[in-house]
């Protein structure tokens, strides 16, 4: 199963509302989540700081951006684009 990272931030309400809908329709990868500060690496907060939530698996590929698409994570999931 794939490595996935919520990059987040505290007190932010799209993100809350992004891990809300990813644990309804994926119950199933919840073992496999993560959530990541944002600002807790320079990189991620350069590239993503201003678009999060942010979801990217363990390659950094980016599955989903600012709103949750679970027909985009699981095609991505069947793809085998994160491993």
């Amino acid at each position: 199963m794939a490595v996935l990272t919520l990059l987040s931030r505290e007190g932010c309400g799209l993100c809350e509302e992004f891990l809300e809908a990813f644990a309804a329709a994926c119950p199933d990868l919840l073992p496999a989540l993560t959530i990541a500060d944002v600002d807790s690496r320079a990189g991620w907060a350069g590239r993503w700081g201003h678009v999060i939530p942010v979801l990217i698996d363990d390659d950094g590929t980016v599955l989903c951006e600012t709103f949750f698409d679970e027909d985009a994570l699981r095609a991505a999931l069947a793809s085998g684009a994160t491993r």
